[in-house]
């Protein structure tokens, strides 16, 4: 499969898809519960991200709840066979919009299955079992909740399994028990602690899915981020992006948007070429942190 996305393409398993994605999960309402303020205009952002050659997506079941599963299966089914979304299990959402764990057999059984309704699928391409909490990764054994997913993997509901918000020892946890093919972790210009764990996983041939790859709530600022946008006529959030890109070849992008002119511009925006004088000024945003 050939692209003109940036960074070109990636295989997950035996999945190809372009390493420029897309993250759903801003298509709910505020703080991911309830319903989009532009319904119309969320389904046209997954039409316009298909439309430009996107073949990765990523949601959750636990995104509104519901929300962008059903806006995905609105938008985009039937699916083209080139596209593949991949959801998430391990969380569920409470009535005050925190992010409570739901890791036991049947929560997570239940996830599975709940997700399959809303996209409309009989079959999930990849599931990432998120770990930890809204804290970040915590220490602790996957073991039987992993075990689950890997159980309704050899029942023939999911293709892929990965993990999510997870340290170096569940992911090694997780490969001793079944294959991953995808980490999918914190990580942007300032946020460099899976640095050695990046590498490790691209010599294995695992893709790093970065979520916040431009800081999530919270947007990167930096004036060395500023200083090299300024130098390339770009802006900050491009370069963050095209920085991801370069960083690694297994690196795949989500960046999450309901703007279709902030998803062109991101499109656009990672195709930056950056020099080594400028990613040398971008390595010293994390060092300074």
């Amino acid at each position: 499969m050939s692209t003109s996305l940036p960074g070109g393409t990636w295989t997950l398993g035996d999945l190809t898809v372009t390493r420029f994605g897309y993250g759903a999960m801003q298509l709910a309402g505020p703080w991911v519960m309830g319903p989009p303020a532009d319904r119309e205009g969320a389904l046209a952002v997954l039409r316009e991200a298909v439309d430009n050659g996107i073949t990765h997506i990523d949601t959750s079941d636990a995104y509104g709840p519901r929300i962008t599963n059903e806006l995905i299966r609105e938008a985009l089914r039937p699916y083209p066979e080139s596209l593949h979304i991949a959801t998430k299990v391990g969380a569920t959402r409470d009535e005050q919009g925190g992010w409570p764990p739901a890791r036991r057999p049947e929560d997570l059984r239940r996830q599975v299955h709940d997700n399959l309704k809303s996209l409309g699928l009989d079959i999930l391409d990849l599931v990432n079992l998120r770990l930890g909490d809204a804290e970040g990764p915590q220490p602790g054994s996957l073991a039987e909740a992993y075990g689950t997913l890997v159980e309704l993997q050899q029942e023939g509901l999911i293709r892929h399994l990965g993990v999510s918000n997870a340290t170096e020892e569940q992911v090694a946890e997780a490969q001793s028990i079944a294959p991953i093919v995808c980490v999918q972790n914190l990580y942007n210009l300032a946020h460099r602690h899976d640095d050695k764990l990046i590498d490790r996983l691209a010599a294995e041939g695992i893709a790093y899915v970065p979520f916040f790859p431009l800081g999530g709530f919270t947007p990167l600022q930096s004036s060395a981020l500023s200083a090299v946008a300024a130098r390339l006529e770009s802006t900050p959030m491009s370069v963050a992006l095209a920085w991801l890109l370069q960083r690694s070849p297994n690196i795949l992008l989500i960046p999450g948007t309901s703007s279709v002119t902030h998803l062109r511009e991101n499109i656009t925006g990672a195709a930056l070429s950056l020099s080594p004088e400028d990613l040398a000024e971008l390595d010293t945003i994390a060092a300074r942190r």
